[in-house]
């Protein structure tokens, strides 16, 4: 991943916002104030992508999280057409992910824990999922699965990433399957979403590097890290 030319002035203020357009959003979820999140939402994945551009990050970085702004606005309708195409759009997200992480070689036995816990939960969701969406999800759930894996390859940040990107799109099924969901469910689906992408984020932007915690990459300034 060689680094592009950024604009580094731009990094701290395009983050701030993107932090305080989240504290914003999840703030109304926990309110119940929908507009506050139809407002905030759209934002969130646009500001994190210019931020990572502006760092200078990797083309398919900034391409992941556009796919997955669109993937955002596209759940928003709530129909069943603007699903398929959201969910659509995060799987282009997730592919471009695994391109970037590369073909670096990871443990096993990750792959099969992430494995036998897919399986595990597609069977409990199974009887609950419509039959439309049943093929539709379980092939972006082999996707997710696969990204959330690999995700390994750039470091400990990217890879808690990968596993809360996991996490929050089985709080996103278990809603469609008619499960039992936590209380203030869209919160938890916000909150484990954002600090996926970000830490999905700062481990591509740090690399390899930030396996052993030193991200010799990362941008600070003052108080603010990416």
């Amino acid at each position: 991943m060689t680094p592009r030319a950024g604009a580094p002035r731009l990094v701290r203020p395009l983050f701030v916002a993107f932090l305080a357009v989240a504290v914003v959003d999840l703030a109304g979820l926990l309110a119940g104030l929908h507009t506050a999140h139809l407002v905030a939402k759209p934002l969130l994945m646009p500001l994190l992508a210019a931020t990572a551009a502006a760092r200078g990050g990797p083309r398919l970085l900034v391409a992941a999280l556009l796919f997955g702004w669109g993937g955002d606005v596209l759940l928003m309708p709530g129909s069943d057409a603007a699903f398929l195409a959201g969910m659509a759009c995060f799987a282009a997200g997730h592919v471009c992910y695994l391109v970037l992480f590369g073909r670096a070689r990871l443990r096993p036995a990750a792959g099969l824990l992430y494995a036998a816990a897919l399986v595990a939960f597609l069977v409990h969701l199974w009887p609950g999922l419509p039959a439309e969406l049943k093929v539709p999800l379980t092939g972006y759930s082999l996707l997710l699965a696969a990204m959330a894996w690999r995700a390994g390859a750039l470091g400990r940040y990217a890879a808690a990433g990968g596993a809360l990107f996991l996490l929050s799109d089985a709080l996103i099924a278990t809603g469609i399957a008619d499960r039992p969901q936590l209380p203030a469910h869209d919160f938890w689906i916000m909150l484990t979403y954002l600090a996926a992408q970000y830490l999905l984020t700062r481990g591509a932007l740090g690399g390899a590097a930030d396996s052993t915690g030193a991200a010799p990459g990362a941008y600070r300034e003052g108080s603010i890290r990416i």
